[in-house]
């Protein structure tokens, strides 16, 4: 049953909401203890929800199961980041997206699992003690990441769903791309942060994972908002997603992102890609080469450099003394504040504060930081050239299938860090980006499209 359908029946009270989400929440239980996609289950809110929404069954998203990325807020329900240093925290507010869900009749389901932060592209850089999410197809290879959980559960659900999930780098269509769903990161500045657990306040987006592309524009269509709360919101019309699924791309000029397709990308991810390129030409599309070779050279380190020092800076206040764990006071502040980070970060996460405290610091914020901020306006400047002639932009959406974890446990941090090496350009350059499942017959294949702004 299509989403729009189910939300009409929901609407004219011809499902009983209420016994619909017990069922669910079940259903939910199970899936999660065989693959650990959700840190928390939140059915007291859940069935509250469901109680209110059978007395008065309005809105876009009524009686619509939504699941919220961890590092995204929820009244009155643990909301940690996927780090164990904030956990017990459950804010007394929903971020400005879960309330523009919540007013429109969702029910909220509970906390998908997530790299600790956002910090990684296979949802393997948990929080200690965290578990991690297994692939919705092949439980012994990744979900991708960060926001892993939040794809893996779109994927298993055969109920009316979904997802939130937050990218910096790539975090929403990296775990589309490998766990077969729809998953669109929005222009940045066109969904409110407010209330969102920040890694990089300039990098950061909330954005909708869904099975079709109708659940995406409903969800898109729900959390795209004008918020007074959050400085970098734009106020921006928001217009009717539903009604450009029926757009003809026929005349559409496409340009194909030359770099994306050269070394580095697995030769079934090209194949399978090429494919779907002659499906454009043939329903009317213009299809030609664009470089962007700033963007994929170049992209990474810029990234890595920004998102590490915006890291460093928001995580220094999760030091035990007004936020975060607390530890037991002895020794002078320094070495109390050592003990709770040592003792409740993760790995990634201290490597990132390490790697960003080093390039702002006085001496080499010049050479890392400034450098890398310049190189960021040349890549968007690249981009606002290559739209001058193209529609869109197309690649592959991450140069490889779900890996196994056998293989990710064998890997460099920087070979984890190229994993979202066609996805950082667009986030940099805070364009819109939908990653669109390819059905092969393993593993799937992500195709990224890219708009400009607010496209």
């Amino acid at each position: 049953m299509k989403i729009s359908e189910y939300i009409k029946k929901v609407q004219n009270k011809e499902i009983d909401i209420v016994s619909y989400t017990k069922e669910v929440l079940e259903k939910i239980k199970k899936l999660n203890e065989e693959y650990d996609c959700l840190i928390e289950i939140s059915e007291e809110l859940a069935l509250k929800q469901a109680e209110k929404i059978s007395k008065d069954p309005k809105g876009k998203l009524a009686g619509v199961f939504v699941s919220v990325k961890d590092s995204i807020c929820v009244k009155d329900v643990n909301s940690t980041g996927g780090s164990r240093i904030l956990e017990g925290y459950k804010p007394p507010f929903n971020a400005t997206a879960v309330q523009n869900c919540v007013d429109e009749g969702a029910i909220i389901i509970g906390k998908t699992s997530q790299d600790e932060f956002g910090f990684g592209a296979f949802s393997v850089n948990v929080g200690v003690e965290y578990k991690i999410p297994k692939n919705p197809i092949d439980k012994t290879r990744a979900t991708g990441g960060s926001s892993g959980g939040a794809a893996c559960i779109t994927a298993l659900a055969d109920f009316p769903h979904i997802s939130l999930g937050e990218s910096t780098g790539g975090s929403i269509v990296n775990p589309g791309s490998f766990c077969g769903v729809l998953a669109l990161c929005p222009t940045y500045g066109r969904v409110s942060r407010y209330g969102l657990i920040d890694y990089g306040n300039s990098l950061d987006k909330v954005g909708p994972i869904g099975k079709t592309a109708e659940d995406v524009a409903i969800g898109m269509e729900t959390i795209a908002s004008y918020d007074k709360k959050d400085s970098t919101s734009i106020d921006k019309e928001i217009p009717n997603y539903l009604e450009k699924l029926n757009s003809n791309i026929n005349g559409m000029k496409i340009g194909l992102i030359k770099e994306s397709l050269d070394s580095g990308t697995d030769k079934n991810v090209k194949d399978v890609f090429n494919k779907q390129i002659e499906f454009l030409k043939s329903k009317g599309a213009v299809v030609e080469e664009v470089s962007l070779k700033k963007a994929i050279d170049y992209g990474i380190a810029a990234y890595y450099v920004i998102g590490t020092s915006e890291a460093s800076t928001n995580l220094a206040k999760y030091c035990g003394m007004r936020y975060g764990k607390e530890d037991e006071l002895k020794g002078t502040f320094n070495e109390y504040f050592t003990n709770v980070r040592s003792k409740y970060l993760g790995d990634e996460a201290k490597r990132r504060i390490m790697l960003g405290t080093f390039t702002r610091t006085s001496g080499y914020r010049d050479a890392y930081y400034i450098k890398a901020m310049k190189i960021r306006t040349l890549i968007i400047d690249e981009y606002k050239k290559a739209f001058e002639k193209f529609d869109v932009l197309i690649s592959p959406t991450t140069p490889m299938i779900a890996p196994r974890f056998d293989e990710i446990e064998k890997m460099t941090p920087l070979q984890h860090y190229m994993a979202d090496v066609l996805t950082v350009g667009p986030n940099l350059a805070g364009l819109p980006h939908i990653n669109i499942p390819i059905e092969t017959e393993t593993m799937p294949v992500g195709f990224m499209v890219t708009g400009n702004h607010f496209d």
